[in-house]
């Protein structure tokens, strides 16, 4: 049986109390704390590790075993995992996958079972998981919580189907997620009245103050595409209880180089009181999903980091169950081989295939991207047109965005899209939410056509290509994550990240990251799906033309 100790500054995030002592570990557990002086400055931190509150693993693009491989190192022991993405491509058999895969490391994975398989009835899913698939989840013991409600309007409107849903996770009695953006007043209210516990979609601080006085608990996201710390940290001062940090959607690269620690560590810039901090970093989570997590008493799971100081948060040792998981920056979790799903059945496309007739339109809708946010503006643009076809107006930045549909062939949803500031070539991927189509942008059809052929002919992956290159990074289960190495995905992520920026022209922070999410319908306020253009205030498929 393990059994060992540690001695440094621990950390009673309860009592707001810091002192030195040692903490003895036997087997998995903490099996005492001692007291034996007063804090000791310069000297190491004991603490309970961090939890990201609300991730989806599938969009760092690896299997949970190498998340875990990369998250532990920056003092992460656990996640609140919402598998939505992998069961809009692969159901219920995508979930368990993403449970068993997890077991096979040591870190605290909890799992949701997603509410909103397909999210919409708008767009072509791969699988649809109703009531009584929910309800068989929620069963589960590895499954905590539902997951994130994300159509709001049915809620608002009593769909029978979602609110059945919402009804089975009271049963179980498990934690309901929300997503609400935008929603305020009234309908906020009786949004958080159905049992709806957190929302992590707030991007300004009268927002999350309008649900926080109704009872709704606020998560402070900052993922590699949607930011908004800066917009929420300020309400900490006053509302560290009910307040928690997630990423919601962690590309490799960035994880590679930091995770909730560095939230912390800016937290504390911002003057935070660093009680409050750790309260909303490490326990909050636990106590709120009821996690197999421990938090540093006695009798817990040995689940605890050591850090160089409560500044930066350096971190030089994590412990996960009693059993040292990273030292010094490097992590101590092992690559095993994991398996592949997938569903992927679309065949290869023609240039021609992508292009838009013109009829005389004198103005079109175009999507507007905003680098670090998940919302979009709608547009009014005038058509370039060169041999009577609408094409992409690159000096303008007004380029063309498509959906190709990945389980059947189908139409191509086609329509223009600002502010992706590529100069040539296409980027394309098949990590596109919610229900994982190809979404691909571009300056011309062929370029197009060549990073779209990219990842159907991989099963799945993201691609950017010019006229003399082509960059792929393949994402062979469901389409989504790699089965490598996660540190060999992040370098190859930055490497085609890279190139997209430096040789393409995007001048967007993470321009993968962005395009995934001009699918994401749920999200206001113009999106394009397999079916075509979306209009995320009237919940309403449109077409390109004003008319």
């Amino acid at each position: 049986m393990n059994h060992f100790s540690i001695t440094g500054n621990i950390v009673d995030i309860h009592s707001k109390n810091i002192f030195w002592g040692t903490v003895q570990i036997k087997g998995e557990k903490i099996s005492s704390i001692t007291k034996e002086g007063e804090i000791k400055r310069g000297e190491n931190y004991i603490l309970p590790g961090f939890i990201d509150s609300h991730v989806h693993i599938e969009s760092s693009m690896l299997v949970p075993s190498e998340f875990a491989k990369l998250a532990v190192v920056h003092g992460t022991v656990g996640t609140i995992s919402d598998p939505h993405e992998i069961a809009n491509v692969c159901g219920i058999d995508g979930v368990k996958y993403m449970i068993e895969n997890s077991k096979t490391v040591p870190f605290k994975c909890t799992f949701g079972a997603p509410s909103c398989v397909p999210a919409t009835i708008f767009e072509t899913a791969g699988a649809t998981l109703n009531a009584s698939d929910v309800d068989q989840l929620l069963k589960l013991p590895e499954i905590k919580y539902l997951s994130e409600v994300m159509n709001f309007p049915g809620v608002l409107n009593g769909d029978e189907e979602l609110m059945e849903k919402i009804a089975s996770a009271k049963k179980y009695n498990k934690v309901i997620d929300g997503h609400a953006p935008g929603l305020m007043g009234a309908d906020a209210k009786k949004y958080i009245d159905t049992g709806i516990s957190t929302d992590h979609e707030c991007f300004t601080a009268a927002e999350a103050m309008d649900k926080l006085k109704y009872g709704m608990k606020i998560l402070i996201r900052e993922g590699s595409a949607a930011k908004n710390f800066d917009a929420l940290i300020g309400l900490m001062h006053d509302h560290s209880d009910m307040m928690m940090f997630c990423s919601d959607d962690k590309h490799p690269d960035s994880l590679a180089l930091g995770h909730i620690n560095t939230l912390c560590a800016r937290a504390v810039k911002c003057g935070i009181d660093i009680f409050k901090i750790l309260k909303a970093a490490c326990i909050n989570p636990v106590e709120h999903y009821k996690m197999d997590v421990g938090l540093l008493k006695v009798n817990d799971a040995a689940d605890f980091i050591i850090t160089k100081d409560l500044i930066e948060f350096e971190v030089i040792q994590t412990f996960v169950n009693g059993k040292l998981v990273a030292e010094n920056g490097k992590s101590l979790i092992h690559t095993t081989p994991a398996s592949i799903i997938n569903q992927f059945d679309c065949t290869e496309k023609l240039a021609s295939d992508f292009e838009i007739i013109f009829n005389g339109e004198k103005k079109i809708h175009a999507i507007e991207a905003l680098d670090g946010q998940l919302i979009t503006n709608k547009l009014l643009v005038s058509p370039k047109v060169v041999n009577d076809k609408i094409v992409a107006d690159v000096e303008n930045d007004i380029l063309k965005i498509v959906v190709v549909n990945r389980y059947k062939n189908a139409p191509i949803a086609k329509s223009f899209i600002k502010n992706i500031g590529l100069k040539k070539g296409a980027l394309a991927s098949s990590v596109a939410h919610d229900s994982h189509n190809i979404v691909a942008v571009g300056v011309d059809d062929e370029s197009i056509c060549k990073a779209v052929n990219a990842i159907i002919q991989a099963g799945g992956g993201v691609s950017a290509v010019d006229e003399h290159q082509l960059k792929l990074l393949k994402l062979p289960v469901a389409g989504l994550m790699s089965n490598e190495d996660g540190y060999k995905v992040a370098d190859a992520y930055t490497e085609i990240d890279h190139f997209s920026k430096n040789e393409l022209g995007s001048h967007l922070s993470a321009p993968f990251m962005t395009l995934s999410f001009m699918a994401l319908l749920v999200i206001p306020h113009l999106k394009i799906s397999d079916l075509g253009l979306f209009d995320g205030d009237r919940f309403e498929l449109k077409t390109i033309s004003t008319l």
